[in-house]
């Protein structure tokens, strides 16, 4: 699967489409359409199921240096009007202040991010380490570890510091349950 199919596939989950559509009008900068939304269409694609089969929400990413809860609630307050209408579950996250609450949240450190796209490179399986935004008339996918794992419906452990593999084989699982044609390596 090259960039061009990627994209090609990504987009036709309708709610991908206008999330990307939109997604410079958030005004958020760094700003990303990440994961579960992308791969797994493609996943949809790939076994003929409906686009959206499965997805359970829409995660964006962005990367803003100041670390205020207010700021990023600014943010999520514009994302709920701007996406509102979809009516589709989506998380907005500054990649900035993550390092403040999962410590709390998984129980280890995480470290300070420089931009969004770090945050990509942090998620639990190569697979999921994906992201989109519009780049003029085209599209930007940033997928570090390449497509090979979203096309072979591949779910490989993503050993990066904070890997916790009890939420590896819990994301696995709800994942086989959806698509049974995913090969699941071990944690």
């Amino acid at each position: 699967m090259n960039h061009t199919e990627f994209v090609a596939a990504a987009l036709t989950n309708p709610n991908n489409h206008a999330i990307l559509e939109r997604l410079p009008q958030l005004g958020a900068p760094d700003v990303w359409l990440v994961s579960g939304a992308i791969f797994q269409t493609v996943w949809n694609v790939r076994t003929g199921r409906p686009p959206t089969y499965g997805i359970k929400d829409y995660d964006i990413f962005y990367f803003d240096p100041d670390p205020s809860w207010e700021a990023e609630d600014a943010v999520i307050k514009r994302a709920d009007a701007l996406f509102g209408d979809l009516g589709i579950e989506i998380e907005v996250r500054n990649q900035g202040r993550v390092h403040i609450w999962y410590q709390e949240k998984f129980g280890t450190a995480y470290p300070k991010l420089k931009k969004a796209t770090d945050g990509i490179d942090r998620f639990l399986c190569d697979c999921a380490m994906v992201g989109m935004r519009p780049d003029g008339a085209d599209y930007t996918a940033y997928a570090p570890r390449g497509f090979e794992d979203i096309e072979s419906m591949t779910i490989r452990p993503n050993r990066v510091p904070n890997f916790h593999p009890d939420r590896y084989v819990e994301k696995a699982a709800r994942w086989k349950a959806l698509w049974p044609e995913i090969t699941i390596l071990p944690p």
